[in-house]
């Protein structure tokens, strides 16, 4: 299962959206592409396991 949720470059600060793959647990960390900028943002993803409300944040890959 898949669901869509944005998310705001660390680099440039543009909204990107993405897919979240559900059924890859409530806790995932991966490194994503800026579709704008092409910079590598690590983006930490949180989901509530009873609503599947995604939570995402971005940080610069150092």
């Amino acid at each position: 299962m898949q669901n869509s949720v944005e998310y705001t470059c660390a680099y440039c600060g543009e909204p990107i959206l993405t897919f979240v793959d559900l059924s890859a647990g409530s806790q995932q960390k991966y490194v994503e592409d800026c579709q704008v900028c092409c910079q590598p943002n690590v983006l930490y993803v949180r989901i509530d396991e009873e609503t599947l409300e995604v939570e995402i944040d971005s940080e610069p890959e150092s």
